[in-house]
């Protein structure tokens, strides 16, 4: 009898233990707006997301930011209060991502955005990206420039965060190099470029750079192409979906744009890193989306999603637990331990003072031909 009483003693005991809570991703997105063939391509990624990491329960919660900045705090805040999550992922536009930022940092919760964020300093403890930067991204732009004997070079790209990103790196990247002789801005929205592309054309550039993501990023090539321009036409990395190819049409035949790998993983040569990786993503992302689903924007996503996970499964061998701020921050330093990890769009290598880590080498030139993404180089 007294060892029933002990063994009913120990039971009840054990049922009054608090169970240790799942942990929370949140993920902000632009799944309608201006940007929201990005936004659909980063749900696809989350769609693969495993249920559980280092065998504890993992609860996603994406939410739309409707390609605004301020939509993107409120998410944001959302998420840390009501959602308690333990890491963020994303967004998709790097105003966005600017904007949520210092909310991430205030409340201790790590960051890794889909979007090229640059910060330095304090305001870097808590960010981290898994798209290479626009300085690499241009200087692979520059590279191919010289290679085909360009030397001047016209600029047309948004007249927001992105728009300014990519003009600095291409001036930076074509410093002493090229020279830049039109400098031209549109807005996200706008129906019409003709007056940009008009005051391009009469700078007489060898080349045309167009600053600009998503479909919106079409309008410019077609309208160079409808006035004549014979020129070589380079995108930025932020056109690379399935959208731009259907909205742009023949309009952006031969454009030629640098990318993370993921985009053309069957053409990569057999020495490429990632080719192994990003040929089982592919796989199961079309065999879920259909053929010619994938995107750089859903392999970034996904290899945000790996940096987190490397955090996440360091923070589970602490004594923190999911919801606490020591759990964030082990998450944090899990994050910044990261070494030569080997994603779908590059190889990432974290530290407290390199939190974008990724080694430009994986970056590639493709060009658009027949409607479909051709390998150059």
């Amino acid at each position: 009898m007294k060892n029933q009483k002990i063994m009913l003693a120990l039971a009840m005991s054990c049922l009054s233990l608090p169970a240790f809570a799942d942990v929370n991703i949140g993920i902000i997105a632009s799944l309608t707006g201006p940007a929201a063939a990005l936004g659909a391509d980063t749900r696809k990624a989350v769609a693969m997301f495993p249920a559980t990491i280092g065998g504890e329960k993992v609860n996603y919660i994406l939410l739309d930011d409707g390609t605004d900045p301020t939509n993107a705090v409120k998410n944001a805040r959302k998420l840390i209060d009501e959602n308690k999550v333990d890491a963020i992922l994303g967004p998709n536009l790097i105003s966005s991502a600017m904007a949520i930022a210092d909310v991430a940092n205030d409340d201790k919760t790590p960051m890794v955005s889909v979007a090229p964020l640059d910060v330095s300093g304090e305001k870097r403890s808590y960010i981290f990206r898994s798209e290479p930067s626009a300085d690499l991204m241009q200087q692979r732009v520059v590279k191919d420039m010289l290679a085909n004997g360009v030397k001047t070079v016209g600029f047309i790209g948004f007249s927001d965060a992105w728009g300014e990103m990519a003009y600095r790196a291409m001036a930076k990247a074509a410093e002493g190099k090229l020279k830049i002789v039109s400098v031209e801005r549109y807005g996200r929205a706008d129906s019409s470029v003709q007056a940009q592309v008009l005051k391009t054309l009469a700078a007489h550039p060898d080349a045309v750079f167009i600053g600009a993501t998503g479909t919106p990023a079409a309008m410019p090539q077609i309208t160079l192409r409808d006035r004549g321009f014979k020129g070589r036409i380079y995108q930025s990395h932020g056109v690379a979906t399935k959208e731009f190819l259907r909205v742009g049409g023949k309009g952006v035949e031969g454009a030629l744009i640098p990318v993370g790998p993921v985009l053309v993983a069957e053409q990569l040569p057999e020495s490429h890193p990632v080719k192994s990786t990003a040929l089982a993503f592919v796989k199961e992302l079309e065999a879920k989306n259909g053929a010619d689903s994938r995107s750089t924007f859903a392999g970034a996503t996904w290899d945000a999603f790996l940096l987190a996970q490397n955090g996440i499964v360091t923070a589970l061998k602490s004594k923190a637990r999911p919801g606490t701020v020591e759990f964030r921050t082990a998450i944090r330093d899990g994050i910044n331990r990261t070494t030569k990890l080997v994603g779908v769009n590059g190889v990432y290598s974290m530290s407290p003072s390199d939190h974008a880590g990724y080694d430009g080498n994986a970056i590639v030139l493709i060009r658009v031909e027949n409607n479909k993404w051709k390998l150059v180089q």
